[in-house]
């Protein structure tokens, strides 16, 4: 009889707690959402990308441990760890995950699914077949493009090396982003009656040899905005500034290491505009209707210490554009 009574008066209290929350909406669990963060790997550049994604989300209102839970993962150059990251957002039922470089994106829209990717700077959305088209994405991933202004950055190059004709250009040849970058800057070279040659690397185990053979036939070295060679820049370095030669990378995170000059979309203001874009969908959008976008702005940073060491006399009007929009680092 006790026992009886002990599951009326449960039934009878679920009953209640029920009507409540059929009364008032509000009251309903509502658990804190969760927004994955794959990166690719550790360097200046992704960094700073992820610390713009933060900023971003915060501008529009999200923060984690308040109203949203972040669970940042980081791959660290390998791809199994990208598989079993993005699964592992699958298993906790992530509202939003973010990607960012390509791999970490390809990995999270490889997902079964339909958890909303954002892209954290992809340079070829479409030629990586992460989106029908730039204005209707028309699936699950939406995101900011990459994009470097590749024609201004030749300009620079031919602005302080005016009498130049013969450029490197070193990549990952499995990144696609990258190879896309390498494909156009060429393509506008030609155009100037410059001569690229190019030289590719797997991992950054190759840098050192590749770039030993590179400084002995090439009068400048550009850098596309490629993972594996931010993540072995030192030894590229040491290679080319043991023969004078100057390195001009996409990304501005590789002035300061002794880069010469750039001029480049800021890799934190792509974070900014990523994480507002996943905010967005937090609060209801769907990927497939958000156009991918892209920062337009750009700033022109130069390493003076750089330019003294290899000799090189940096143009005022460069100067100047830096002094304007952008930074010297002495």
């Amino acid at each position: 009889m006790k026992r009886l009574i002990t599951t009326i008066v449960a039934i009878f209290t679920f009953l209640i707690v029920a009507f409540i929350v059929e009364l008032h909406p509000t009251s309903r669990l509502n658990p804190t959402p969760t927004v994955g963060i794959l990166q690719t790997m550790s360097h200046p550049a992704l960094d700073q990308i992820h610390k713009g994604i933060i900023q971003g989300l915060k501008e529009e209102g999200y923060i984690n441990h308040k109203n949203i839970k972040i669970d940042f993962q980081n791959a660290q150059g390998d791809q199994s760890n990208l598989k079993s990251m993005s699964d592992h957002f699958q298993n906790q039922n992530a509202a939003v995950t973010i990607g960012i470089a390509t791999p970490a994106v390809q990995s999270l829209a490889n997902e079964s699914g339909n958890t909303p990717v954002i892209m954290g700077a992809v340079s070829d959305p479409i030629g990586t077949s992460l989106v029908k088209s730039m204005s209707h994405p028309g699936g699950k991933v939406t995101g900011v493009q990459d994009k470097q202004p590749v024609g201004v950055q030749l300009d620079l190059i031919r602005t302080i090396m005016p009498k130049i004709k013969t450029i490197g250009v070193i990549y990952t040849s499995s990144d696609d982003s990258s190879a896309a970058e390498y494909r156009e800057f060429k393509n506008l070279a030609e155009k100037h009656h410059i001569t690229i040659r190019p030289y590719t690397v797997t991992s950054t185990n190759d840098i050192e040899q590749v770039a030993q053979t590179m400084v002995n036939k090439v009068e400048a070295v550009y850098v596309p905005t490629d993972n594996t060679v931010a993540s072995g820049i030192a030894t590229l370095l040491k290679a080319t500034n043991a023969e004078k030669i100057p390195v001009f990378p996409a990304a501005d995170t590789m002035i300061k290491p002794g880069g010469l000059a750039t001029r480049s979309v800021s890799q934190f203001d792509m974070g900014i505009l990523t994480g507002k874009m996943a905010a967005q969908v937090l609060k209801g959008k769907k990927p497939e209707d958000m156009p991918v976008r892209r920062v337009t702005n750009y700033e022109t940073v130069i390493n003076e210490k750089t330019a003294q060491n290899l000799g090189i006399t940096i143009p005022d009007s460069v100067i100047k554009a830096a002094q304007k929009k952008g930074r010297i680092i002495k």
